[in-house]
């Protein structure tokens, strides 16, 4: 999946969060830097089409197909603190209910997913009653077990100890090459070396190096 934001800006009111943001994404892993409240979680949004952008097009090309914005959710996963987890459902179900939707990459069962999960305990009780790091955990295995072209992750060590931050790590560093990967974050534990960065700058433009 190819990634091409033209002129985009997103402004509440007066005020800028971003604009002027010229840039092709190939596959590969990139990082929005910033600090808190710059607008990383807004410009993640934009780009994976939850909202609107104020000025500027965004264009999602996979092989020589142009995807339109109305299909973009088919290609993509995002884990985010903000992102709602249907809370009624066990474990086992909600698996079912995303998978069916999702394929699962590669060739992994439901019950291989929730040993790679460590949540295998759980799986017969509702996501009302895990901790938040273990709705982290499953927010994250989600997106990772699901085969898409683009991967969004906000924060996505939030809430996560030592060993579930491992645990991170050992699952983001198997994903795919040919995948498209953004990761809001301010921190160095979130963020590969290998990533190319995406600077929220101070006077509310974009720019990369």
């Amino acid at each position: 999946m190819i990634l091409h934001a033209e002129n985009l800006g997103k402004r509440y009111n007066h005020e800028w969060i971003f604009r002027n943001l010229n840039y092709t994404f190939n596959p590969g892993i990139y990082t929005i830097v910033g600090p808190n409240g710059s607008g990383k979680s807004t410009l993640l949004q934009v780009l994976w089409g939850q909202l609107p952008a104020s000025t500027g097009n965004l264009t999602y090309t996979a092989g020589a197909q142009t995807i339109p914005i109305e299909e973009v959710h088919q290609h993509l996963v995002m884990a985010t603190p903000y992102m709602e987890l249907i809370e009624e459902l066990t474990l086992t179900e909600l698996l079912k209910f995303h998978f069916s939707f999702k394929k699962i990459r590669g060739s992994y069962s439901l019950e291989n997913l929730m040993d790679l999960m460590e949540l295998s305990h759980a799986r017969h009780k509702q996501i009302a009653v895990f901790s938040s790091g273990m709705k982290q955990r499953l927010k994250l295995a989600l997106a990772f077990f699901s085969d898409v072209e683009m991967i969004f992750l906000d924060e996505p060590t939030s809430n996560l100890d030592k060993k579930a931050i491992d645990w991170y790590w050992l699952h983001f560093n198997q994903l795919p090459p040919e995948t498209l990967i953004f990761i809001g974050s301010n921190l160095e534990i979130e963020c590969p070396v290998n990533a190319t960065p995406i600077l929220l700058m101070e006077y509310k433009r974009v720019t990369s190096r």
